[in-house]
């Protein structure tokens, strides 16, 4: 009889016998495992035991050697790496800024270098704690070093785990709290670079979308309950990034985040589907001071649905990928915390959405190995509105889009990527920039 469940103790024999190396990045080292034996076909996709590990708060050890002692247990080498991006981005039109995030406001082509030079840390901080963190280098001088901090706690209670991990980023939403998905769901968990081509999520929900007052800065605690048939997480945040440190302001977290899934395994395929819900309001703050003109409460309102497939067709990996996002136009009275209440003329108070229509997107993509380990082919289909008015004849705004990749892995650690998308609908005038894009991209950690 074949099991349908697959097991987290299977997860964990299945991948003792990886070869060690002195691969990427802070994990590999902890673990002296491959890059590999945490990531489906290509980083940053979690197999089953990457969500484990994950799931575990980064603790679990291997070849490395640690420092005990009574109520002490943390590896001998602080575990740190770093990750760049080089990046081309040409897209088709006049030089126009769409907000998306990447700072991409010519037609002619720009070159990113990087598009992403961080440091990386994370790993075992004690028997039932972990910590991940992200440290931008390639900010301005002028700007304060950006990044990501989360640091779970985690202890097991019979099957289940139970976590409670505090968290703060400057981009990535309350998603950064606890994800296991691939599918972009988490800005940094993708299959693709281009995370808007693939994702309902990050098209409706995220950062930069150039229709909405959210940045992806978030800051709160999710509470996680998590086992071999999927997980729950209730997450309370606030958007903004380092909350009461070094001179920031502070907020109070009143927006609410609820995510469930589930996980099951069959044969030779993980599946992962599931749901996610935001509601509540907090003050987000505008380089300003708590109370001023410069802050305002906003409704954090959307939601989303999900689903990934991850097996074998033809003795070659494949991922197979799904979602639906929204964040609907609210009406009403948008409330300041300076003057009480504000009009909100012709636009809305939902964090996610200041346009005159709903915002939502939906998208399909797969992801194919046909060189296992080396050469991965991708598609993705995607349709949306934008929430305002188009460019063109259209009330909502359309923004349809189909993208093609291909990935190529010279090791594990070290990747080109090739990436071109083509993007139709009334979002864009006849020669708008982003109506066709082309990416190139040199990845690589170590």
């Amino acid at each position: 009889m074949k099991k349908i469940v697959l097991s987290l103790a299977g997860v964990l024999a299945a991948t003792a016998f990886a070869p060690e190396a002195a691969a990427i990045p802070a994990f590999a080292r902890q673990t002296g495992m491959a890059c590999l034996s945490c990531h489906q076909q290509h980083y940053p996709v979690l197999n089953a035991f990457g969500r484990a590990f994950k799931a575990g708060g980064y603790t679990m050890m291997g070849a490395q050697g640690k420092i005990e002692g009574e109520h002490l247990s943390v590896p001998d080498t602080l575990n740190l790496s770093m990750l760049l991006k080089l990046r081309y981005q040409d897209q088709g039109g006049p030089a126009v800024d769409l907000g998306d995030g990447a700072g991409t406001t010519t037609s002619n082509g720009q070159w990113q270098f990087g598009d992403e030079f961080v440091i990386l840390g994370g790993g075992r901080v004690g028997e039932n704690t972990g910590f991940f963190t992200e440290l931008v280098l390639n900010a301005p001088i002028a700007t304060a070093i950006g990044g990501t901090l989360r640091v779970p706690f985690v202890f097991d209670v019979g099957s289940v785990k139970l976590s409670v991990v505090p968290f703060t980023a400057d981009g990535g939403g309350p998603m950064i709290g606890y994800e296991l998905a691939s599918g972009a769901t988490l800005r940094a968990n993708r299959w693709s670079e281009q995370r808007r081509d693939i994702s309902g999520v990050q098209y409706a929900l995220a950062d930069g979308n150039g229709n909405g007052v959210f940045t992806g800065a978030a800051t709160g605690f999710a509470f996680v309950a998590q086992n071999d048939f999927g997980f729950i997480n209730y997450t309370r945040w606030t958007p903004n990034h380092m909350i009461g440190g070094g001179g920031n302001v502070s907020t109070d977290m009143q927006s609410n985040y609820l995510r469930a899934a589930i996980t099951p395994s069959y044969n030779e395929w993980a599946f992962l589907a599931g749901f996610g819900i935001m509601s509540g309001a907090s003050e987000v703050v505008a380089g300003g001071t708590v109370g001023t003109a410069n802050s305002a409460i906003y409704e954090a309102r959307g939601h989303f649905l999900d689903a990934q497939a991850h097996g074998m067709l033809g003795g070659k990996d494949i991922g197979l990928y799904a979602n639906y996002a929204k964040a609907p136009r609210l009406g009403g009275i948008c409330q300041t915390s300076v003057a009480g209440v504000g009009t909100q003329g012709a636009t809305g108070c939902n964090l996610f959405n200041q346009g005159a229509f709903d915002r939502w997107a939906w998208a399909v993509g797969v992801d194919y190995s046909i060189i296992p380990h080396t050469l991965h082919l991708g598609a993705a289909y995607r349709d949306g509105r934008r929430g305002a008015a188009g460019q063109v004849a259209g009330a909502s705004g359309t923004d349809k889009s189909t993208m093609v990749q291909a990935i190529y892995d010279f090791t594990q650690n070290v990747a080109f990527h090739a990436i071109y998308s083509s993007r139709t609908g009334s979002r864009y005038a006849p020669t708008a920039a982003g109506q066709n894009e082309s990416m190139f991209m040199l990845e690589a950690a170590w």
